[in-house]
């Protein structure tokens, strides 16, 4: 373990929050902030944090998913969307990237 720089044995966790209107700037985004704080309390290992804030369109959200994946986050988490409405394309956006499908867990 490193003394001299706390992120250097830290996991890398991508958190990615996914809303039209926050990411254009019209609210303030709470998604990776309650990500964040999330993650802090349920983990002890030192964490580094690659956030992304996108709005809901597919193209956009697998390009984050794999991007994320490429710079070494042993873990990506998502919230937002739009919910279940014809316009909400988050699952499958990661549909269309992962490998592998683990029903129930996303839940």
């Amino acid at each position: 373990m490193s003394t001299t720089d706390p992120l250097a044995d830290a996991i890398k966790i991508g958190i990615v929050s996914i809303s039209d209107r926050a990411s254009s700037g019209v609210y303030q985004d709470l998604g990776l902030p309650a990500l964040q704080s999330w993650l802090e309390t349920a983990l002890t290992n030192p964490i580094e944090f690659v956030p992304r804030l996108i709005p809901d369109e597919q193209e956009k959200i697998s390009v984050a998913l794999l991007e994320l994946v490429d710079a070494g986050c042993c873990l990506v988490l998502t919230t937002g969307g739009t919910g279940p409405a014809l316009r909400d394309v988050t699952p499958e956006a990661t549909l269309a990237v992962a490998h592998k499908v683990m029903p129930g867990f996303g839940e």
